[in-house]
C-alpha cells in the first residue's frame, strides 16, 4: 500500500520550511494548513506539489515574507487590500476572518485582493466559512500570466480563473471549485513531465488544431488550453472567464493592463450570512432540500449514484484524517533538498 502520513505533521513539515525560508511565524503556518487542506481534499496538484515553487518564490525574494497588506477601501461592506506579493494562503485566510465578521454584521462582505502572490487550492478555503453557518464565493485570477484560449481562439488571453463556493446544508455544506478552462496548469504540467496525454482534445497548438497533447502548450509558439466546455461549447467557459476578469482584476483595480509582476493572483471574495436575508432556518430547508433531490435522482446506467459537489472530496478528506494522507509518489522527493537545505526533519510515515 501507498505510504500515508499524518496531516498534522505534514502541516509541521511545511511550516517549518516556509519559516526557516524566511516567512513569519504566522504566514508559514496559514500557507502549510491550506496546503495540506489541499492534498486532504484529494486536490494533489495544488496541495504540497505547490511548495517547492513557493520556497522558490521566497528564496528569490518574489513572495514576500513579512508585513502586512495595504488597505485602499474599507467600507462595511466593501473592502480592498494591495496584497504587497505576500503569502497568498495567509492574505486569504485573513480576509475570509474580516469578510465573515462584517457579513455577521451587514448580511454580506466582499474583499478584492490585488497583487497577492498565488493562492493554492481554492476549496482548502471553503469549509472553513461553511462551518460557520455561512455561504462562500471565491475567485482569481494570475494578471501576470496566460494558458487559457478564448473560445474559437487559438492563443492564450487567460489563466484557469478558478470559480469556487459552498454553502450549508443540514447535513454536508455543497463544495465547488471549477476552473473556467478544461483543465488546470497543474495537472497539464505534471503530464507533460510525465510524458503522458491528456484525456482529450483539451488544448489547440498554435495552428489552431486540437489536441490532446500537453505538449502543445509548451512549443515555440505555445498552444492553449480551451475553455470549459471544450471546442462545442467553450462559448460558456469563456464568457465566465470574463466574468472572473471583472470580479478579480477589475474590482481590484489591478490585472492584464499592468505590467507583470510574476507569479501572483487578484481575488474576488464574497460571504453571505442567511440569517440577514430570508433567515437561516429557510435557507437549511431550501438548500437541504434541493441537495437531497438531487441525490434521490436515479442514476443514469454505469453510475452508482448522484453524488454532490464537494461530496468525495469531504469523505477523502475525512478518510486521510484518521488514516493519514495518501501523497502523490512526487511530492517528498521534490521537498527532499528543501529539507536538507533548510535543516527541517522529514515526515514519516505512519
Amino acid at each position: 500500500m501507498p505510504a500515508r502520513h499524518s496531516a498534522a505533521e505534514l502541516a509541521t513539515f511545511a511550516s517549518g520550511l516556509l519559516f526557516h525560508a524566511g516567512l513569519d511565524a504566522d504566514k508559514a503556518s496559514a500557507v502549510a494548513g491550506i496546503l495540506v487542506e489541499g492534498d486532504l481534499l484529494g486536490h494533489n496538484t495544488h496541495g504540497l506539489a505547490l511548495l517547492p515553487a513557493y520556497l522558490g518564490e521566497i528564496e528569490k525574494g518574489a513572495m514576500a515574507r513579512t508585513g502586512e497588506p495595504r488597505v485602499l477601501a474599507d467600507l462595511p461592506a466593501a473592502v480592498a487590500w494591495d496584497g504587497l506579493r505576500l503569502p497568498g494562503p495567509w492574505l486569504i485566510v485573513r480576509a475570509l476572518d474580516l469578510a465573515v465578521s462584517r457579513a455577521r454584521r451587514n448580511g454580506t462582505c466582499t474583499v478584492v485582493i490585488r497583487r497577492s502572490h498565488h493562492i493554492a487550492c481554492l476549496s482548502a478555503y471553503l469549509k472553513r466559512v461553511t462551518d460557520e453557518g455561512l455561504m462562500v464565493l471565491l475567485s482569481c485570477s494570475d494578471p501576470c500570466a496566460s494558458s487559457v484560449a478564448p473560445h474559437g481562439g487559438r492563443s492564450s488571453v487567460f489563466t484557469p480563473n478558478p470559480i469556487a463556493a459552498a454553502w450549508p446544508t443540514d447535513g454536508d455544506p455543497v463544495m465547488l471549485d471549477v476552473s473556467m478552462s478544461i483543465t488546470t496548469n497543474g495537472l497539464t504540467r505534471r503530464l507533460q513531465a510525465e510524458k503522458r496525454m491528456l484525456p482529450g482534445p483539451w488544448a489547440v497548438d498554435s495552428r489552431g488544431k486540437a489536441s490532446a497533447d500537453p505538449a502543445v502548450l509548451f512549443d515555440d509558439p505555445p498552444g492553449a488550453l480551451l475553455p470549459v466546455g471544450g471546442l462545442d461549447h467553450g462559448h460558456k467557459g469563456y464568457a465566465l472567464a470574463l466574468l472572473v476578469e471583472a470580479l478579480t482584476g477589475g474590482l481590484a483595480g489591478h490585472g492584464r493592463a499592468d505590467p507583470k509582476e510574476g507569479w501572483g493572483a487578484s481575488v474576488f471574495i464574497e460571504v453571505f450570512a442567511p440569517a440577514l436575508f430570508g433567515g437561516v432556518e429557510d435557507f437549511l430547508r431550501q438548500a437541504t432540500h434541493v441537495a437531497g433531490a438531487c441525490r434521490a435522482t436515479p442514476p443514469r446506467p454505469g453510475i452508482d449514484r448522484v453524488r454532490l459537489p464537494g461530496e468525495a472530496g469531504l469523505r477523502r478528506r475525512a478518510d486521510q484524517l484518521l488514516n493519514g494522507v495518501e501523497l502523490y509518489p512526487t511530492i517528498l522527493s521534490s521537498l527532499s533538498p528543501w529539507a536538507r537545505k533548510l535543516g527541517v526533519a522529514e515526515p514519516q510515515s505512519i
